[in-house]
């Protein structure tokens, strides 16, 4: 079981000011939430795969 609350948060370097973020938690493996929405619960997938999915938005 991952404990999103014994892990460090952060918001998402392109969130900008709007309140329209979202949030990640960074380790083996990978947390993603809506900042607004946070009590709704939280993605996960594995490092690798968060990797791989930014190098490819990073592409574009």
């Amino acid at each position: 079981m991952i404990e999103k609350h014994e892990r460090a948060w952060h918001k998402a370097s392109h969130s900008g000011g709007s309140g329209s973020c979202v949030e990640v938690s960074e380790g083996s493996i990978t947390l993603i939430r809506d900042t607004q929405n946070r009590h709704l619960g939280f993605l996960s997938v594995r490092s690798a795969e968060w990797t791989a999915l930014l190098d490819a938005i990073r592409v574009k």
